[in-house]
């Protein structure tokens, strides 16, 4: 919040907050002085809403459309809109008409029609009327008997004045988890005015460089904009702008690899599973569905190389969209050219396909599955990313699950992240949203410090994207679409799986690596699988199944 030491305590006293109603506004939404100079005497010339630029600059989103290019400027602390890409003054945007911008006239950042702006004033009034009933009580009451008079006026008061007091007493106590979901309910329901006020108001308490909430806060502030701009897709695409070069992205996932255990006990537990499966067998055929930097096969090369008897043939099919190939740095080639060098250092024999295509274009064909193989197949956190029954009809989430079962293998194995996002409406997911990456963003804190160089260009590139696309798309567009373990065991059933429990070798490897990080990470089996943690929030769910 941007009001003085001295503005706030001046409306403290015994445990109530007292301001007359034209500080109320001060304090809440310090780009709105005086409300009534401010709005109610805009007349028809509209209403223009200017965020302040916060003290980082994130990013310039360049989002787009079929017809008009706008451009958010400095954002997380920037919502004014320009059709060619030039920012707009206060002046301008006041005059500039709605029909150029094509967006709706009750669309965040541009302009509102009179009719519209008369309405929405008579209701502000009303609510203002209210809300200062609820601050002040009658006009004898003081400090001392506030709570008193609160009561006696509590029965006329509307549900929305309940939340209005509830948001009051978030930003007095600097809430920033609670001011948060409050502009999240506000643009659930619609609530225009109250969304774009707190909008305002987050620019001043997010931080790309701050603490976990701050930080967090600046990304999914970033959604919300997004989404009341009805641009989610176009914003979450240009994330892209101004990216790194490929082998700082390589770079920073390395290091994302390096400080959290996600990935480590994703891949182990994997390969557990794989290698126990596996350890009879002389051909060894592995397919992963998302190969990425082939990372994950390091450590199964080298383990199949000390295998007693000697090592089995290894094929891997390395499926990846092209569009991957920029985070590695350079086609799937790359990735076959490095594993064989690694396969070959080790003895190990080894043969790689690569299958530049998405998930949802996989068929049987870019398999090449070849008899006398025994097959193993890989889903590392990318199920989630191919749309089911909730978006398309041809439920490429099932129907990969039941291609894969009709090619008889030996193990599928599955690691994803323990949220729930697919199908939830957008208020409950952006709960969810915030409390499942609030646990990722804390236990990055105790192993990367805040000092370290890369970090907002690690949580930039590893999460912030991910993120803005649950927040502000929907549709084929959202692309972010977690369940919990529980619907994957239904979806793996229907397509006529078993479960293959993981054996306590790999549990008792994963817990020494564990050993390594800070001890608020769990671990804990259940029902065959296992979840990986961070305090009482489970992150990352990882089984296996035949």
């Amino acid at each position: 919040m941007q009001a003085s030491e001295q503005h706030r305590k001046s409306g403290m006293s015994n445990g109530s907050y007292y301001q007359p109603i034209q500080h109320i506004e001060a304090y809440c939404f310090p780009q709105f002085q005086t409300l009534d100079h401010k709005l109610y005497n805009n007349g028809n010339q509209g209403t223009h809403f200017s965020g302040q630029s916060s003290r980082e600059f994130y990013c310039s989103l360049e989002s787009s459309s079929a017809n008009r290019s706008y451009t958010v400027y400095n954002s997380p602390s920037t919502v004014s809109f320009s059709p060619n890409g030039s920012s707009i003054s206060e002046q301008d945007f006041q005059s500039y008409p709605a029909h150029h911008m094509n967006l709706p006239n009750n669309t965040y950042g541009s302009p509102m029609s009179g009719s519209y702006l008369t309405d929405d004033v008579h209701d502000l009034k009303q609510k203002l009327r209210e809300l200062e009933l609820v601050m002040l009580g009658p006009d004898d009451v003081n400090l001392d008997n506030y709570d008193s008079a609160f009561k006696n006026v509590s029965n006329n008061i509307s549900p929305e004045m309940v939340s209005w007091r509830q948001i009051m007493e978030a930003f007095s106590s600097e809430d920033l988890k609670l001011v948060l979901v409050a502009c999240a309910k506000a643009v659930s329901d619609n609530d225009l005015l109250m969304a774009q006020w707190l909008m305002n108001a987050l620019r001043s308490m997010v931080s790309v460089s701050g603490e976990p909430i701050q930080r967090l806060g600046a990304y999914m502030l970033e959604g919300l904009v997004a989404r009341q701009a009805l641009s989610g897709s176009s914003i979450y695409k240009a994330l892209r702008c101004k990216e790194p070069a490929s082998t700082d992205i390589y770079s920073y996932m390395n290091i994302l690899y390096e400080v959290c255990p996600y990935f480590k006990f994703g891949y182990l537990s994997a390969n557990g599973a794989i290698a126990e499966a596996m350890k009879d067998e002389n051909r060894v055929h592995i397919i992963d569905f998302q190969i990425a930097q082939g990372n994950q096969w390091i450590t199964l090369i080298q383990a199949f190389a000390a295998r007693p008897g000697g090592p089995p043939h290894i094929r891997i099919t390395g499926i990846d969209e092209s569009a991957s190939a920029y985070a590695r740095g350079g086609g799937l080639n790359m990735v076959g050219k490095r594993l064989y060098k690694l396969a070959k250092s080790f003895k190990v024999p080894f043969e790689f396909h690569a299958a530049a295509i998405s998930g949802c274009e996989v068929q049987l064909d870019d398999l090449r599955v070849r008899p006398g193989e025994a097959l193993a197949v890989n889903f590392p956190f990318m199920l989630h990313h191919m749309p089911d029954e909730s978006v398309s009809t041809q439920n490429h989430r099932d129907r990969l699950l039941r291609l894969v079962k009709s090619l008889s293998p030996k193990v599928v194995t599955l690691v994803e992240q323990e949220s729930n996002t697919n199908t939830a409406a957008f208020f409950p997911r952006f709960v969810e949203t915030l409390d499942y990456y609030m646990s990722m963003f804390e236990s990055m804190d105790v192993t990367l410090p805040k000092e370290h160089k890369e970090r907002i260009n690690i949580e930039q590139h590893c999460f912030a994207r991910d993120v803005v696309n649950i927040i502000a798309c929907e549709g084929a567009e959202r692309v972010e679409r977690h369940e919990l373990l529980g619907k994957w065991r239904s979806r793996f059933a229907m397509a006529g799986f078993h479960p293959y429990p993981l054996s306590s070798v790999v549990n008792a490897t994963i817990k020494t690596l564990l050993e390594n990080y800070c001890y608020k990470y769990r671990l804990h089996e259940r029902d065959g699988a296992l979840y990986l943690g961070w305090m009482n929030r489970d992150l990352v769910a990882s089984c296996a199944w035949k």
